[in-house]
């Protein structure tokens, strides 16, 4: 259908497109912003016909929401949740601060859905008004971060702890495989003392179990709602049940557990929960670049590198060198980790502009949390399936290098003492020989503690 009809908001009336379900207010916002051509994305459309579901069924049982209405309002709101009205949202990101754009967007849409499916006509806000119904003791102010904590912490619980789980789950398995592997530590990327391949992978199935632990201490703050402070906090034109209400059906829709904000004013102008679990997610991104990055290292080669680890192949990797083949998987985790930190930083300026009663730069930091989180679940997924599932040990290599590490040396000081031992080290530098070599040539312990103090294994368990 094309053409156009006319639609009302408080600022006079406007032409709207007749196949469009949004009213005066998204067509003012869509001519007014015409800066990225992104809007606010799939999760938080969704979050917002969530809070819309919600509320109509909350307004109904608190006997301020005709029955008929409420069932209308939530049969277009689940639409909504269901991705099948997304061609209707078309506001830009960078919008006003508070995101009263795309909650009037959310609030036009459902009304003129719910218009639809009681038989009435689209764009006449009868017998279902976009403020007066779908909005009905809401404000923009607490809707939008509501939408926010909703869609970030279902993102993170369904989707990207889950990611993060398997993929310790992955590297917990490697690490047990390569237990028996003693290869040669390094620290400031010089020779130390021996370590096991599984201890090192160890390590890194460590980092990923802390990293979840971190996400799940600071999500207590994410489930604090917003919903019922209205306007600035103080809950005017609303329930004192709503907010306890809303945060009781939010948990239901999504199987997440949400609570009532214990301070409205608090919840309302900051966003404090959102800058710390950006923060935390910065933190994984540390953390994923570290074991992305040793993973790479260990591989590189595969015969004049550390040659250490074999990455499974995925890929060509030159147009110009036959038979290459390149980390792929992990530079890609890496990129995603260096957007991530970068999306922080975005995050952590809007949280500074939480003025007075509210934050004026929720679309953003929205925006940024969500692909933040996205964007890990999906790297960490695709790490896990294409690199860390298939690795595999190079023992022979490994094994060849061993012994030829000056830092064996370390073992024989508190037999030989520090001096006589370092005395070794370097004369191993110097000539090629072995510590081992050189420590049986001169003779420094019987031969058969030399062996004991120069077993690699016993090294990487003290104690033994």
């Amino acid at each position: 259908m094309s053409g156009h009809r006319i639609e009302r908001d408080s600022m006079g009336e406007l032409q709207v497109p007749q196949d469009k379900l949004f009213g005066a207010q998204t067509a003012r916002a869509v001519a007014n912003f015409p800066i990225s051509g992104r809007g606010i994305g799939r999760q938080m459309i969704q979050a917002l016909g969530l809070v819309k579901l919600a509320a109509a069924q909350v307004n109904r049982d608190l006997g301020h929401l005709e029955a008929d209405l409420s069932a209308a309002i939530v049969d277009a709101a689940r639409e909504v949740v269901q991705g099948e009205l997304d061609d209707h949202f078309p506001v830009d990101l960078f919008q006003t601060g508070s995101g009263t754009s795309s909650n009037m967007n959310a609030n036009e849409v459902i009304a003129n859905r719910a218009i639809q499916l009681l038989g009435g006509q689209v764009g006449s806000k009868s017998p279902v008004h976009p403020n007066d119904h779908v909005n009905f003791g809401q404000s923009s102010n607490d809707v939008f971060p509501t939408a926010i904590h909703v869609a970030a912490l279902t993102q993170l619980e369904q989707r990207l702890t889950p990611a993060l789980g398997r993929l310790r789950d992955a590297l917990a398995v490697k690490a047990a495989a390569f237990d028996h592997v003693v290869k040669i530590g390094r620290t400031h990327l010089q020779d130390a003392t021996p370590i096991r391949l599984g201890q090192e992978l160890g390590g890194y199935a460590s980092q990923l179990e802390h990293a979840i632990q971190h996400l799940e201490s600071c999500s207590w703050h994410m489930r604090e709602l917003p919903i019922g402070g209205t306007a600035v906090g103080t809950g005017i034109n609303t329930s004192a049940e709503f907010g306890r209400r809303m945060a009781a059906r939010l948990s239901e829709l999504t199987d997440v557990k949400f609570v009532e904000a214990p301070n409205h004013f608090e919840a309302q102008a900051a966003r404090d929960a959102a800058v710390q679990l950006s923060g935390t997610l910065k933190t994984l991104a540390s953390a994923l670049i570290k074991i992305a990055n040793d993973i790479r290292f260990l591989a590189s080669g595969p015969r004049l590198g550390l040659g250490e680890l074999e990455l499974p192949a995925v890929q060509p990797g030159s147009s110009i060198m036959p038979g290459k083949v390149n980390p792929v998987i992990a530079e890609s985790l890496i990129m995603v980790c260096a957007q991530v930190i970068g999306n922080d930083t975005a995050i952590t300026l809007g949280g500074l502009y939480g003025n007075f009663e509210l934050n004026v730069m929720m679309p953003l930091i929205a925006r940024n949390l969500l692909e933040q989180i996205q964007l890990l679940a999906a790297a960490a997924t695709t790490f896990t399936d294409r690199l860390v599932m298939g690795l595999a040990a190079r023992e022979d290599a490994i094994a060849a290098r061993n012994e030829r590490s000056m830092a064996l040396a370390t073992a024989l000081a508190p037999a030989v003492g520090y001096d006589r031992a370092a005395k070794i080290a370097k004369m191993s530098h110097e000539t090629g020989k072995t510590v081992r070599e050189l420590a049986h040539e001169q003779q420094v312990l019987p031969q058969e503690e030399l062996d004991r103090v120069l077993d690699l294994r016993r090294q990487t368990e003290p104690g033994l």
